[in-house]
């Protein structure tokens, strides 16, 4: 199939398709005119990458994960291990984030929100202590 067909099918635009292959996470072979001729396990592999970039997997998150697919003497651990550390790395994103959002909440607590130029958000923003 053209890659119009593979990425219709797999959920992804074909320049991103483009890129996988330039960077060899996915090889369709090349028809006699040169274009490329995408098979069902192409997608089924475009379907993984596009399935473990949206779970927050790097690049080389997928390549790792895709060795791991395509070994059948793998250990489950193995994949365990990359899950489970990409879930530390979920929860240190949100700590950051509701850090950032208690920060955010005070600052919008602190400013009146009225008529007046005096805005201890921007204060802060500035490095003065908003609260002073």
């Amino acid at each position: 199939m053209n890659i119009g067909a593979a990425a219709e099918r797999s959920n992804l635009p074909a320049k991103t398709i483009r890129y996988y292959e330039e960077i060899a996470l996915v090889t369709p072979t090349r028809a006699a005119n040169g274009y490329r001729d995408y098979s069902d396990k192409d997608v089924h592999r475009l379907r993984f990458l596009q399935r473990s970039r949206s779970l927050g997997f790097t690049i080389d998150e997928c390549r790792a994960l895709l060795s791991l697919y395509d070994n059948e003497q793998r250990a489950s651990a193995d994949v365990k291990a990359v899950a489970m550390e990409k879930i530390g790395e979920v929860e240190r994103k949100i700590a950051e984030l509701q850090a950032m959002k208690k920060v955010l909440t005070r600052l919008a607590e602190s400013c009146h929100g009225d008529a007046r130029p005096d805005c201890p958000i921007l204060d802060d923003l500035a490095g003065a202590d908003p609260l002073a």
